[in-house]
């Protein structure tokens, strides 16, 4: 049985136990009927990006880098198709499966917490929550792109795009941590922008969960549990670290 993480300390390689957490979490009978959705949803997208993405890419790397070493392209090519396609398609799928990101976050907590009680599950409970996490999903939308449309120009400057690909890293940790901390947060009312005071206060733990969800986001097959374990292992650190607080 899963329990909530203690003396993991506060730095990246905590936010790296929370992940690992996660696949356990995934596993617990009062966890698993809520990831079917979200699951369904994250494969449904992923397929749709490959698709539809892999041939912009494969463009924009011989457009702005067909000078470069063959060498040097590949490894550009694997850092913007991890931290830009597979990245952007993480924003868009917790988008469309935020209301059900919810109900997995609460069933997690509950499992974590079992003074709160079993969960109900409620089709009116869910209807209530769509406008709310698609309004804060909207906020984190604007937040996000004002930050990244610098670092996409960025990216087209020669010698500074050299610097892209270590900054691409770091901006997609941190939005990932926002993406999948908000869901346990948001259940507690703490919506963005309350959200990023939370992952600023634990600037080094959200760093360590959000590369490690990063590097999950970008392995065969097993991306298709990234946003599902994403919740799972964002609400084992809020109810180590925030709950507690």
């Amino acid at each position: 049985m899963a329990t909530v993480l203690t003396g993991s300390g506060n730095g990246a390689l905590a936010g790296l136990r929370h992940v690992l957490h996660g696949f356990a979490l995934l596993r617990e009978p009062g966890v698993r009927v809520y990831v079917i959705l979200p699951l369904l949803i994250n494969i449904l997208l992923f397929v749709a990006a490959l698709a539809g993405l892999g041939s912009a890419l494969d463009y924009a790397v011989e457009r702005y880098l067909a000078s470069w070493p063959e060498w040097l392209q590949s490894i550009i090519w694997f850092l913007f198709a991890a931290l830009v396609v597979f990245f952007t398609f993480s924003i868009v799928a917790n988008i469309v499966a935020s209301p059900f990101n919810g109900l997995l976050a609460e069933a997690v907590e509950r499992h974590l917490r079992p003074e709160l009680g079993a969960m109900r599950f409620s089709w009116k409970a869910l209807a209530g929550d769509v406008a709310r996490t698609l309004v804060a999903e909207l906020r984190k939308l604007l937040y996000i792109a004002l930050r990244a449309l610098p670092l996409l120009l960025l990216s087209l400057v020669p010698v500074l795009n050299a610097a892209a690909p270590a900054l691409w890293l770091l901006f997609g940790a941190w939005m990932l941590g926002l993406e999948y901390l908000d869901c346990p947060l948001g259940n507690h009312g703490k919506v963005f922008p309350r959200v990023l005071e939370e992952m600023r206060a634990r600037r080094r733990m959200t760093l360590g969960f959000g590369f490690t969800m990063t590097l999950v986001t970008v392995i065969p097959v097993v991306n298709f549990l990234a946003m599902p374990l994403g919740v799972a292992a964002a609400t084992s650190l809020y109810c180590s670290h925030i709950a507690r607080d």
